[in-house]
């Protein structure tokens, strides 16, 4: 187990589409955070920012939870930004980015989202703008973070022949015999 805290990572894959939660790195800061975010989640073409935020910091509930009455612990009013899943079709990501709204606590931000986002979600998460480190939206960093991995090809497993094949068809080719 790491001792580093957890960052959740949060993923715009273009520019007219929403963040998404897409899972957690450990790192010691938000700058380690992104990086380490960069590496693990943003290798793939598909994307063009990236936002980190502490997991300690954003505020969860499920459905279960609210149907139940369990209520938010006070704290800060501010920026929240909204994030929400709809459906459990989507297993690769945890959220998407609904909005974001001002409010005096995150119970009256909670309100707030059910209220303009629909009752309908399994999960609400509520991110503080406080809490969020995020990568620099600009051509240059989208280009220099992102765009290598434009050029790196990405092949399924059964692109290199040996998933589903004895070892021994790869010892016939490798010795001159014929493929079927």
């Amino acid at each position: 187990m790491s001792e580093l805290p957890r960052w959740e990572v949060f993923k715009q894959d273009g520019p007219n589409k929403v963040h998404q939660a897409v899972g957690s790195v450990h790192a010691g800061d938000g700058q380690h955070a992104l990086f380490t975010a960069r590496s693990v989640f943003a290798r793939r073409p598909a994307a063009v920012s990236l936002w980190v935020a502490r997991a300690d910091h954003i505020v969860a509930l499920t459905r279960q939870e609210l149907e139940a009455g369990k209520g938010l612990p006070e704290g800060e009013s501010g920026t929240f930004h909204v994030f929400g899943k709809k459906t459990n079709r989507r297993s690769m990501t945890l959220g998407d980015h609904l909005g974001t709204l001002d409010a005096s606590s995150p119970q009256a931000a909670l309100e707030a989202a059910r209220t303009q986002f629909g009752e309908d979600l399994l999960v609400w998460w509520l991110v503080p703008d406080s809490a969020l480190v995020r990568s620099t939206d600009n051509a240059e960093t989208v280009e220099s973070w992102f765009a290598p991995a434009k050029d790196k090809t990405y092949k399924q497993q059964s692109s290199y022949g040996v998933v589903g094949q004895h070892a021994s068809a790869h010892k016939k080719a490798i010795r001159g015999g014929g493929h079927d």
